[in-house]
């Protein structure tokens, strides 16, 4: 299957990953914030096949990149499209997505965002 977010792959790091995601939670919503984390936890897995991490590579580079179908600053729906990116990444990957991936982008949510209502996940959770 071929990478469709390939060319994006250039636009991610880490820190501009966690700078985005860190800067922009409020706006973006717990689920995209999720969905981001969950990626990037399954990313740094050593056990992570290079085919989906070139995958999670695409697609956080799109969630990162200032250009992409819907600008990230347009009310409401500047983060529509990047959930949908992220959630093809997630089915794409889910077998790599595991308790500790979970357990690990819980706890940064929870740092950033405080206190939040776990059901709020379980609409990304389920597409896994």
């Amino acid at each position: 299957m071929e990478n469709p977010f390939k060319k994006y792959s250039r636009h991610f790091s880490e820190n501009r990953l966690l700078n985005k995601a860190q800067h922009y939670a409020r706006e973006a919503g717990l689920k995209v914030v999720y969905s981001a984390l969950l990626l990037y936890f399954a990313f740094t897995r050593k056990e992570t096949p290079v085919y989906a991490k070139n995958i999670i590579l695409g697609v956080l580079g799109y969630f990162i990149s200032p250009i992409d179908a819907i600008p990230d600053l347009t009310p409401i729906l500047g983060y529509t499209d990047d959930l949908g990116v992220l959630s093809f990444g997630l089915v794409t990957i889910a077998c790599y997505i595991n308790d500790d991936v979970r357990i690990s982008a819980r706890k940064k949510l929870k740092a950033w965002f405080g206190e939040f209502n776990l059901q709020e996940l379980a609409e990304v959770d389920k597409q896994l």
